[in-house]
């Protein structure tokens, strides 16, 4: 019996139509699976039910990943590839494995010799990087940046060092600070340096500025709450 495959399934950034955003191959494949691996089980269930309302979701088999994951049970998830049924894995948003904990899960089944195959969807930092007009051939991902005051502090004058090299810098940040991390980057950057600030991408109220340090220092636009990606590069 042949080995079945891990399917990386793209998942929604915002509330969206799945047919403007997933090509229909995805969403037929979707539709045959039967084992999945997900970030968050509710999350998971309604991304399945908005590609497919035809889906049985109580057919369906579940396994959680996430941040609380036992590493060592990660490896028993792939048991139904091994007896030859197909698995998808479902980030909460976005693409699974980037920024993800789902990336454990990709790694065990390459050591086990299982087919990977990560499908065409939304990713919050391509899209991002893409709108902004920055170096989109050297960038950095940096996730969430240090919370202590003196890591964050050397990690701003990192970031300081990479953009003078032309390199574009990528981060993320809790969505109540959003406005507070604004303010810090204006503090600690030359008014120069350009940030672009990307909020609800490829929902209804998507927003991609982008804007010398200078600029943001006088604006009050209110992002609390609401999914962002930042850029800083030079100007």
């Amino acid at each position: 019996m042949s080995a079945g495959k891990l399917y990386l399934f793209p998942s929604f950034l915002a509330p969206v139509n799945p047919d403007e955003v997933f090509p229909a191959a995805n969403i037929a494949l979707l539709s045959k699976v039967k084992y999945f691996v997900v970030e968050e089980l509710r999350t998971a269930r309604r991304f399945l039910k908005a590609c497919d309302r035809s889906i049985d979701i109580d057919s369906l088999h579940f396994e959680v990943l996430n941040e609380h994951t036992d590493p060592g049970t990660v490896p028993a998830m792939l048991e139904p590839a091994l007896a030859g049924h197909d698995i998808g894995l479902i980030s909460e948003a976005g693409c699974p494995a980037v920024a993800d904990p789902g990336s454990d899960l990709v790694a065990a089944a390459a050591r086990k010799g299982i087919e990977i195959v990560p499908l065409v969807g939304p990713s919050s930092i391509l899209l991002s990087l893409m709108a902004s007009g920055f170096n989109g051939q050297s960038f950095a991902f940096l996730g969430y940046l240090p919370f202590d005051g003196a890591k964050r502090a050397a990690a701003f004058k990192d970031m300081e060092r990479a953009i003078r090299r032309g390199q574009t810098q990528i981060f993320i940040e809790t969505p109540y600070r959003n406005r507070k991390l604004i303010d810090e980057l204006a503090a600690a950057f030359p008014p120069a340096t350009l940030l672009c600030v990307a909020c609800d991408l490829t929902g209804p109220t998507q927003s991609v500025r982008t804007m010398p340090l200078s600029q943001w220092r006088k604006d009050n636009t209110d992002y609390a709450k609401r999914p962002a990606i930042f850029l800083l590069y030079h100007s």
